[in-house]
């Protein structure tokens, strides 16, 4: 993947400021999430170089802050206990620092809930979303509008499948 950050020059030039790969990523082994740019809420200083994605790896945005990232999701293999799922599950939110958002995970060991707005698109693949009360297939370029629900995504196919998504901190009532 290629990112192409632009930012100013001292003369208020418009330049590329980083243009490669993102900094970092996490998980690759179970699909993979992977950081293209986050704010924190502060002002944007588009003079500065600051590799924005250069940071440790939580699910959520800081207060005031967002997320831009793209995950894939593996399919899974036929057969692995559920019991096996759940430690599998646990063991990947708690790295990314969500093991809190695993509020109901009685439906789907995936499941979780966040306090953002949520804006996805599904590249390439076959998913379904799964919530608390429906299941929803999507197909390529299906956007959802995430608004802070428990849920779980689910690869039916036999490939990676790839999403893109805005996370942004919310209140949610």
């Amino acid at each position: 993947m290629r990112r192409i950050i632009t930012g100013h020059n001292q003369d208020g030039r418009s330049i590329v400021t980083l243009d490669g790969p993102p900094a970092r990523s996490i998980g690759e082994d179970v699909g993979g999430l992977f950081e293209v740019w986050n704010t924190d809420g502060s002002d944007i200083i588009s003079t500065d170089e600051i590799d924005r994605a250069d940071e440790d790896i939580l699910l959520s945005p800081p207060s005031g802050g967002t997320k831009f990232r793209y995950f894939q999701i593996n399919p899974l293999p036929e057969g692995v206990p559920d019991a096996m799922m759940q430690e599998i599950a646990a063991d990947a939110f708690e790295k990314i620092g969500a093991a809190h958002h695993r509020v109901d995970t009685k439906k789907h060991p995936a499941m979780h809930k966040t306090e953002t707005i949520d804006y996805i698109i599904l590249l390439q693949g076959d998913v379904t979303l799964i919530l608390d009360e429906e299941e929803i297939d999507l197909k390529p370029f299906d956007v959802v509008v995430q608004r802070g629900t428990n849920h779980a995504w689910v690869n039916n196919g036999d490939k990676p499948a790839l999403l893109i998504a805005v996370l942004i901190d919310s209140n949610i009532k």
